[in-house]
């Protein structure tokens, strides 16, 4: 195919310079074809006539092309009116026009941009038609950048002071024919710039500080104008701001605003910006004088949304925090502070007063507040309260009990609560407990997720470690917990039903007086549950050393079965030893020990409260110790031998019943009673049965029990690593330490090491060598409190005494 060939004329008095070049990091592998020469680029000056080709058919791929012309507004006649794009007739390569324009800083000059005006963007943000303007302020030798702006957006006009370098960057293939300004006017501002920028309708335009980001010239003022219809309301944002280091005056904003009395405002930049302005209205930004060896960078970037006024704006809210304390409510939009929402989105406003209003707002105690609300959907915005409960001496705060519950002031306001945080702070020896009475707390687990319209999350922590003791919810089985460090509570609410259920918490807490582990769990289960309960720190397992107590209160005539979700902790300790201990709260109670290296006790029956406690080592390597156990409830069985040692205590009291009626009326036939005389080598026992024991008690062992291990019944299914457990039966030594309010205690860190046991077993060594009572079971069951033989020996030792006086006086029985 032929190649097109271009021809571009100019004349002397357009001051117009084209250039070709390459294009930057593009290999010549095209060229431009000049009568007889080759080159890779090209400049054509005034008054030249150049015909030239390329050496390629896709020349935009290689080339670009500035056209500059130079306009003298200050010793020449300044061109007003629309600024053409001239030459005509140009290749279709990516170009940049560029207009110097002189000018004078007394007189100054006026950019008019055409509908649909421009939008400013920051530094290498790219326009959507890739079509940019670049606006560049001269002063003496001194060039300011302006900005960068897009099409399609609300800046009309920039006033500027001096001369202007107006650049315009257009595609190879785009289809713009105008320049879309033209220079309006000179006049005298005083500033370094002015702004305008037209607001219609519900918008939000985004501007920046000229030299954005490095930096507002030193001790300069620039301003901005904008239009906004009196029926709409505007407010202002500063989203990114810096300020330099001042020697004299102050940088400052200042605002002019419809209607009122004290023109110009002035400002802070930390300050909050005025919104919910109705009208028109002016900013300026003023800089200082600045210091020489370290100046500092003055810059803004701000946002200014325009919005219709809302029907309820008006509609005040009464926050009363004056009996609060240490407490704060922030009011904010929904994802704060993680997330920025977008300049675009519809905005929400928090207001103090008509004036005061922000994205987020902070409430503190002890103050009455009236807020409203310039926002069309109250639903985006979200409540964070927290307060703050610290005890430094026991004695002022052991007997009070502090409420946990959010207050009425918050509840009430028509914005869903997000999270309420309580810091309990307690000094050392200090504890914390809390409770929750009437509802009682579940433990968020896989297997029993809370599934109600708000839960707690509870943390431990010291400077050092954190515990997270887990997700709570209302109606589980857990009345208490204890902790031994400063403790943070998270209220979190999912959904709209945390309104209606918000009348029922009754979360307290309290300072206690020290507690030996971490954290203390108290359980009442309810009979007809199954109650799962797992270790804190649950993702990354118990730290190092950690021991955690559960206290299970039994209900009422009922049994338990206790399990552990998995046969083996799944550890390997660096020092010391794992445990965990599993105590009944009975006397004369066995306590199960098992270690990190041997399997968890199989499910097993509990007839009384117990304890269960799980005490960590330093594990080798980066796992942790995490378990989780079960509780399930039947009802008690009643044991057959109760059964029968009643039906035989009630068939001897039938006996002696009978026994008794006879005697009296053979009494009452004898008129002359015998008198009877007790011979001592007479054997003066009665005739019986045969009993189980050949021996008397005075003679035998059977008032010593035997205790037969757990292994002796159950030895097929407890398996060793090195074979089966031999079970022993031994005579046993009741448990002589503490019983009621304080756990099992686990084996010392320097007795947890080396515990010896034979080669098929391995078990806990006998808490105490006294044996108290030798007439106790280990595990007594619901119907056996006293031993049946030893009753019956007895009794029938005292009717073989009343039958033989009877015998005496009146002969033999019948």
């Amino acid at each position: 195919f032929p190649l097109a060939s271009f021809t571009i004329s100019l004349h002397t008095v357009d001051s117009i310079i084209v250039t070709i070049k390459q294009r930057h990091g593009v290999s010549p592998s095209c060229f431009i074809h000049v009568k007889y020469s080759t080159r890779t680029e090209l400049k054509i000056k005034p008054g030249d006539n150049v015909t030239f080709t390329f050496t390629c058919n896709t020349p935009e791929k290689y080339f670009i092309m500035e056209i500059q012309k130079n306009i003298d507004c200050v010793s020449g006649r300044c061109p007003f009116g629309d600024v053409n794009l001239y030459p005509p007739g140009l290749p279709r390569l990516n170009r940049t026009f560029i207009w110097d324009v002189k000018a004078s800083t007394k007189a100054g000059l006026e950019l008019k941009f055409s509908t649909p005006w421009l939008r400013q963007i920051e530094p290498g943000e790219m326009c959507p038609d890739f079509i940019s303007y670049n606006i560049n302020s001269c002063i003496d030798k001194a060039t300011v950048n302006i900005g960068t702006f897009c099409r399609n957006g609300s800046v009309s006009r920039v006033k500027l002071l001096g001369g202007v370098i107006m650049s315009l960057h257009l595609p190879w293939d785009s289809p713009l024919t105008t320049s879309g300004f033209n220079i309006a006017n000179r006049a005298s501002i005083k500033r370094l710039c002015i702004i305008e920028s037209i607001l219609k309708g519900e918008s939000s335009i985004t501007l920046m500080s000229p030299n954005y980001p490095l930096g507002f010239p030193e001790d300069e003022l620039m301003t901005w104008q904008f239009v906004v219809p009196s029926n709409m309301r505007a407010s202002v944002f500063f989203h990114n701001y810096s300020l330099s280091n001042c020697e004299r005056k102050e940088e400052r904003v200042e605002y002019y605003l419809p209607g009122s009395l004290s023109n110009p405002e002035v400002f802070k930049l930390s300050d909050s910006q005025p919104a919910n302005i109705a009208g028109s209205f002016n900013l300026s930004l003023q800089g200082c004088d600045q210091d020489a060896q370290n100046p500092g960078i003055l810059r803004l970037l701000f946002q200014v949304v325009v919005q219709h006024p809302q029907i309820d704006e008006n509609v005040t809210h009464l926050v009363d925090l004056s009996k609060e304390w240490n407490m704060t409510v922030t009011i904010h939009f929904e994802g704060w502070p993680s997330r920025v929402p977008l300049m675009s989105e519809p905005i929400c406003l928090i207001c103090k007063d008509p004036r005061t209003c922000d994205r987020v707002l902070t409430l503190v105690s002890g103050a009455v507040y009236k807020i409203s609300f310039v926002c069309k959907d109250l639903s985006r915005l979200r409540i964070t309260a927290e307060k703050g409960i610290s005890c430094i001496d026991l004695r002022w705060c052991q007997r009070k009990i502090y409420s946990l519950v959010v207050p009425k002031a918050v509840t009430q306001l028509p914005i869903q609560l997000h999270k309420f945080i309580w810091k309990l702070l307690a000094s050392d020896l200090i504890n914390i407990e809390i409770t929750s009475p009437s509802l009682k707390l579940q433990q968020h687990v896989p297997e029993q997720r809370c599934n109600r319209s708000y839960s707690y999350s509870i943390v431990s922590a010291t400077p050092e470690t954190e515990l997270n003791v887990g997700i709570f919810c209302p109606g589980g089985s857990i009345e208490k917990i204890q902790m031994r460090n400063n403790v943070t509570i998270s209220l979190k609410t999912f959904g709209k039903g945390f309104l209606n259920e918000s009348n029922h918490q009754d979360l307290k807490m309290s300072f206690v007086p020290h507690i030996k582990d971490e954290c203390i769990f108290t359980v009442s289960p309810n009979p007809k549950s199954k109650v799962y309960l797992q270790t804190p720190n649950w993702l990354y397992g118990l730290p190092p050393y950690v021991s955690i107590s559960w206290y299970v209160i039994m209900p009422s005539k009922q049994v338990a079965r206790l399990g552990f979700s998995k046969d083996r902790m799944g550890i390997a300790c660096e020092t010391g030893r794992a445990y965990v201990n599993i105590k009944e709260e009975t006397l004369g109670a066995e306590e199960t020990v098992r270690r990190e290296d041997e399997l968890l006790p199989d499910p097993r029956n509990m007839y009384h409260n117990f304890w269960v406690n799980i005490s960590n080592c330093k594990p080798v390597d980066r796992k942790q110790l995490s378990l989780q156990f079960w509780v399930t409830f039947a009802d008690k069985q009643i044991d057959l031998g109760v059964i029968l040692a009643v039906v035989a205590g009630a068939g001897i009291l039938v006996a002696i019943g009978l026994t008794v009626c006879c005697v009296k009326k053979k009494k009452k036939k004898s008129q002359n009673p015998i008198v009877g005389v007790y011979n001592a080598n007479v054997n003066t026992e009665m005739p019986r049965k045969q009993g189980l024991f050949t021996k008397g008690r005075k003679n035998n062992e059977s008032h010593v029990y035997a205790v037969i291990d757990d292994a002796m019944v159950y030895g097929h299914l407890l398996k060793e690593s090195n074979g089966s457990v031999a079970p022993e039966v031994d005579v046993y030594r009741p448990f002589d330490g503490p019983m009621g309010s304080l756990p099992p205690s686990p084996p010392p860190l320097s007795f947890r090491k080396d515990i010896k046991r034979s080669s098929n077993t391995e078990e806990p060594l006998p808490l105490t060598d006294t044996d108290h009572d030798a007439y106790t079971f280990a595990h007594q069951k619901s119907g056996k409190s006293e031993d049946n033989g030893g009753a019956a020996e007895k009794n029938n030792g005292d009717t073989s005494k009343s039958l033989l006086e009877n015998k005496e006086q009146d002969g033999p029985v019948e």
